[in-house]
């Protein structure tokens, strides 16, 4: 019992501040929880749910608002739709420590974005063929990792030029969808604490809530995303520091 308060306060506090810096707090959970010792894979299972969880009202809220531009979303949604489930189901068949070493170089590019990353286009590739290739290797990615996606799409959305606006929206309506596709795949062939994750889906859904009602009171958002990207620099950190270690080199 003791443990399910643990791991429900540390999904309550993350989605409070990941809700307020507008991004999702698995990427920060999956590690954490499988430091705690909890499985990798299991932990991605979980992060998966907890942020579909989190990010699935927003979906529906942009729907009744007609804010989703269909003919921009579609080719980002059909092809992630596809892939996450199929990186997830790959997933399986790849060493746990290559899975852990990407999610590593995951963590520090995301990490970087949130600290350093500019909203000046690098490239301007807005053709619909470009969103499809970008759905589907955002979305392979997204399920091999465990992660909603929404990390590596918008700051490369963003890079290859589309409107900050435009892809926000479109990134809040697509995650949800893929990581539950995911959460599915990893719950086909992993066994789950049902209990477990009602606990941090609840506390997921909860902190999401508060964080979105802080983001109204005006809080500087470039300290909040420094203080999330420290957060992942530091689990980056560890995960390399466990690389180092197994390989003698440290």
């Amino acid at each position: 019992m003791n443990d399910y308060l643990l791991y429900s306060t540390l999904t309550l506090l993350l989605s409070i501040l990941f809700s307020m810096g507008g991004a999702g707090s698995g990427v920060a959970l999956i590690p954490i929880l499988n430091f705690l010792g909890i499985d990798f894979t299991v932990a991605k299972a979980i992060g998966l749910f907890a942020g579909a969880s989190t990010t699935i009202t927003s979906s529906i809220m942009n729907i009744k608002r007609k804010a989703v531009e269909y003919k921009f979303v579609f080719p980002i949604a059909s092809m992630m739709l596809l892939f996450a489930p199929l990186g997830a189901y790959s997933s399986s068949f790849i060493n746990e420590e290559i899975v852990k070493f990407f999610f590593m170089l995951m963590l520090f590019y995301s990490a970087t974005m949130m600290m350093f990353g500019k909203k000046k286009a690098l490239f301007h590739l807005q053709s619909h063929a470009v969103l499809f290739v970008v759905g589907g290797v955002v979305g392979f990615l997204a399920g091999l990792l465990g992660v909603g996606g929404g990390n590596i799409l918008i700051p490369l959305l963003a890079l290859l030029g589309f409107e900050p606006k435009k892809v926000a929206v479109a990134v809040s309506f697509v995650v949800p969808f893929s990581a539950l596709g995911s959460f599915f795949t990893y719950a086909s062939y992993v066994e789950l604490d049902y209990y477990l994750l009602g606990c941090v889906a609840l506390s997921a859904i909860i902190g999401g809530y508060i964080g979105n009602y802080m983001m109204h009171f005006k809080l500087d958002q470039g300290q909040i995303k420094k203080l999330m990207a420290l957060i992942l620099y530091a689990l980056a950190i560890k995960l390399l520091i466990h690389f180092l270690i197994s390989a003698n080199l440290f």
